[in-house]
C-alpha cells in the first residue's frame, strides 16, 4: 500500500516528499503544537532525515507507513499519517497553529478515513490525550469512538 494524492472540498493531500521539509519546518515551528504530544519544533535537517526514514518504510513486510502533507491554496498547512498493519490503521494529524480553527483537521481526518476505507482498511485507531478537546472533536467527527483504554496516557479511539 502506498500513499496517493487525495482531495477534500478545500484541501489537497499530497504524498510526503523530502523537499517539503523546509516549508513544513515553518508550519511546525510553534512550540504550542507539542503541548499534548511532547517534543519540540523540528529543524529542516531533522525533518529531512525523518522524511527519508518515513519514505524508506518499515522493516516489516506487513506494515506500511503512509505519510502526506496537507495543502490549502498552494500552501502547506500540516500533515496526516497512517501506519497500516494488516487491515488496521493507526492515524494521526497535525495542522499548524496559523491554520487551526478553520476545520482543516476535521476535513483531512474525514478524507483520510475515506481513503483508508477505499483501500481495504477495516479498523482505524487514533490516540488522543484526555485533555486535548480539539483533537477529540476531530476524531469523533471522523467517525471514531473513544474507548476507556489508555495507552501511554492517551485514550484509544476506534471505528
Amino acid at each position: 500500500m502506498i500513499a496517493t494524492t487525495f482531495h477534500t472540498a478545500r484541501l489537497a493531500v499530497l504524498p510526503l516528499q523530502v523537499e517539503y521539509a523546509a516549508e513544513m519546518a515553518k508550519v511546525l515551528a510553534d512550540p504550542d503544537l507539542y503541548t499534548f504530544t511532547g517534543g519540540e519544533p523540528p529543524t529542516v535537517e531533522v525533518l529531512e532525515n525523518r522524511y527519508r526514514r518515513q519514505l524508506a518504510g518499515p522493516d516489516r513486510d506487513d506494515e506500511h507507513w503512509l505519510n502526506w502533507v496537507i495543502q490549502y491554496d498552494d500552501q502547506l498547512v500540516g500533515y496526516v499519517q497512517a501506519t497500516v498493519t494488516g487491515s488496521t490503521a493507526e492515524i494521526a494529524w497535525v495542522v499548524g497553529t496559523d491554520w487551526q480553527g478553520r476545520g482543516y483537521a476535521k476535513e483531512v481526518a474525514l478524507g483520510l478515513v475515506a481513503w483508508l476505507d477505499e483501500h481495504g482498511v477495516e479498523r482505524i485507531i487514533a490516540h488522543v490525550h484526555p485533555d486535548h478537546a480539539a483533537s477529540a472533536s476531530v476524531t469523533a467527527a471522523a467517525g471514531l469512538i473513544r474507548t476507556d483504554q489508555l495507552d501511554d496516557g492517551e485514550y484509544l479511539w476506534t471505528t
